[in-house]
């Protein structure tokens, strides 16, 4: 059957740009190689980190990096025999620090984002999933006056592109969130940040409405992409192959290879994110606190709490490192006194990351027929909506709300 878009991936980000298709009359196919939204989509700390407009490579990580990295269980670790293969990526991660990059990716990151807030809010809105968002606001955490000092450029970075938020101390600190150990010194509250009761509940929520208004979905993996004349034929594994008009490839940390069989090298990484979710009630939690010195996050989700983060540059193949899981729910019981952490459950996931935290989103090099939405890192559900937009706006013809040239497959 000929579909007007075959979109390769279900994940957040993919059922998002079906979404948007949907509402430009297109008719589209979901091809998935597991279930839909069992990637990084079912395990994230479901937040819309609007206000998340930092890259991760910035001149900070680059003087924090090294005593990090000699912590095997700490925010950030290479697996040993994972480095000589990562290299390149980090070769690429330690320019992108450099200051002007560094700039220049907050300004396209904070273009980003402002579309991502408006196209989500409709896309909540027109998908009746209202009751799944909530406005909580996050709590960034500080255990002195100098954590607070180091994160006060990336605040007033933040504060020149319109971003509320407020240092809180001493009772305003223990009303937003009471039971903190007293270790925590104070906070930043951002006000306007929200998360979803659960990322996988969320997604599959969106998936119902896609299927109802027609879409079609196709388990497998897609191993081909063939652009021909006003075509695309698409060969997945099991030898089967289906025709579309048009191809996105939304596969998240499995792009690579279609990308590179495309005429792309894109340096495509992956972050190997860890979480427990413990059950409902393990802890008084108001909203999702950030303890940015330990890299993870604590979020009250309708299916419990989950305890999460940190990044592990240790590819698709390597076994599940749970120690690290652990590490987090224990440092989580040391700042929060009171939490019970029996019953939990432990999961990794693999995030798609690029060296400049920036996304890959725009046509590959062998045909505009079929067009790039992935490597969003620790922000596809924050950026999903803006990515259905774009994509969206792309196939139309339309002009996009700002320059994507900053995001194309070969700026590297």
């Amino acid at each position: 059957m000929n579909e007007d878009v075959a979109i390769v991936g279900a994940g957040i980000v993919g059922l998002a740009i079906a979404h948007h298709l949907q509402n430009e009359g297109r008719r589209v196919r979901l091809i998935e190689r597991g279930g839909v939204a069992e990637g990084a989509s079912f395990g994230n700390a479901g937040a819309f980190a609007f206000s998340d407009i930092m890259p991760l490579a910035s001149p900070g990580i680059l003087r924090q990096a090294p005593k990090w990295l000699l912590d095997p269980l700490g925010p950030l670790a290479i697996p040993p025999t994972y480095l000589p293969r990562i290299l390149p990526w980090l070769a690429r991660f330690w320019r992108a620090s450099q200051m002007d990059r560094f700039r220049q990716s907050i300004t396209v990151q904070s273009a980003l984002m402002r579309v991502a807030s408006q196209a989500m809010e409709l896309m909540v809105r027109d998908a009746g999933l209202s009751a799944k968002v909530r406005t909580d606001g996050n709590l960034q955490l500080y255990e002195s006056e100098a954590e607070l000092a180091a994160a006060q450029p990336g605040w007033e970075i933040r504060a020149a592109e319109g971003i509320p938020f407020q240092h809180v101390r001493g009772v305003r600190l223990a009303e937003l969130q009471p039971g903190l150990s007293p270790r925590f010194i104070a906070g930043t509250f951002t006000p306007h940040w929200k998360t979803v009761d659960d990322p996988y509940h969320f997604a599959l929520a969106l998936f119902d409405q896609v299927m109802a208004r027609g879409a079609a979905i196709e388990p497998g993996e897609v191993v081909r992409i063939e652009p021909s004349g006003a075509t695309v034929r698409l060969h997945l594994a099991d030898g089967a192959h289906l025709t579309a008009s048009r191809a996105v490839i939304a596969a998240g940390a499995w792009s690579r290879p279609l990308a590179r069989q495309l005429g792309d090298a894109v340096p495509l990484e992956t972050e190997r994110g860890y979480n427990t979710t413990l059950p409902p009630g393990a802890f008084d939690l108001r909203r999702q606190l950030t303890f940015g010195g330990h890299g993870f996050v604590v979020t009250p989700l309708s299916t419990g709490i989950r305890v999460g983060g940190a990044v592990e540059l240790g590819g698709l193949k390597l076994a599940p490192n749970y120690k690290r899981s652990a590490a987090m729910l224990a440092k989580a019981a040391a700042f929060l006194p009171g939490l019970n952490t029996e019953g939990g459950r432990q999961w990794m996931g693999f995030r798609p990351s690029l060296p400049d935290s920036l996304p890959v989103i725009g046509p590959s090099s062998a045909s505009s027929r079929v067009l790039y939405a992935f490597g969003h890192g620790h922000l596809g559900l924050t950026q999903s909506a803006a990515t259905g937009r774009l994509i969206a706006d792309i196939i139309a013809g339309r002009t996009p709300p700002f320059d994507l040239s900053p995001l194309r497959a070969n700026r590297f």
